[in-house]
Formats: C-alpha cells, structure tokens, sequence
C-alpha cells in the first residue's frame, strides 16, 4: 500500500507544482511587467494568457486535486493515519486554494478573455487586475504548503 500512496503523493506533488510555479511566476516577475503595460496591451496580454490557462490548466488541476484526495484515502485505509494526516492537511490547503480561484480568479479572468476576444478594454481594467493580484501571494503560500504537506506525507511511509 506504500507505494500505492507515495504514487499518488508524487503525481499530486507533480500537479500542484505546475500551478505553483505558475503563480509564483506571476507573483515575483510577471505583477511588475504588467503594471507597466498600457491597459489595451494589459488586455491583450492577460486575457489571452487566461484564454489558454483557463483550458490547459483544469487538467493538471483536476488531476492533481483527485490524487491528493487518493493519497488522503489510500493513506487512512491502508493503515498509515501518520502520513494520512499531512495529506489530509495538503488536501484542505488545496480546497482553500480552489475557492479561492473560483471565487475571485476566475470571474475576473473571464471578463478579460472576453475583452481581449472582443479587442475591448473594460473601464475597471486595473481594478479588475489588482483584485486578481491580490490573492496571487496567498495563493502561491497555499500551494507551496499544500506540496511541502505531501512531502512530508511521504517521508512518514
């Protein structure tokens, strides 16, 4: 059953690091370059990155979602609670994440696909984009807890 769980652990670690990196590119390097973009290049620019993340991403996302809840599972029923517990842990960080991506990403990143599709800019551009920014350092924090969780998941097996 160990193995079973230290695969899980590692496809979920894999997963998460994807998205992880992602948005601590963003929150390190690609906030800055943005804020000195004019909002039509802004537009363009973010609306259309989100147009290809929105559809690429869900994949990675999801799978690595059902492989952190299968390590949880595997963990508990097959007899290691110690290292069930840190992926139990990962997994409500992860949730924590989620919601927060569909509660105030997500939204915002559809009306800039929208804009950039239709080559408009919305009056609230920026307000739009630092609100978006604003969850990007939790986020990054949530996922980096979430993947460190299960390493350390699998240092118990």
């Amino acid at each position: 059953m160990s193995f079973a769980i230290g695969i899980t652990a590692v496809v979920a670690i894999l997963s998460l690091a994807v998205i992880f990196g992602t948005d601590m590119s963003v929150a390190v390097v690609q906030r800055p370059v943005w804020a000195e973009l004019d909002d039509r290049t802004l537009v363009q620019v973010i609306g259309r990155g989100h147009y290809f993340g929105d559809r690429r991403f869900p994949v990675i996302g999801i799978g690595g979602t059902i492989a952190v809840a299968a390590t949880v599972v595997l963990a508990f029923v097959g007899g290691t609670p110690p290292a069930g517990t840190p992926a139990a842990g990962a997994l409500l960080f992860l949730l924590a994440w989620l919601l927060l991506f569909a509660r105030i990403a997500k939204p915002i990143n559809s009306v800039f696909t929208a804009a950039a599709s239709a080559g408009v800019v919305p009056e609230d551009a920026r307000a739009l984009q630092s609100r978006w920014e604003s969850i990007i350092v939790l986020r990054a924090t949530l996922l980096g807890v979430a993947i460190a969780l299960l390493c350390a998941t699998l240092l118990l097996l």
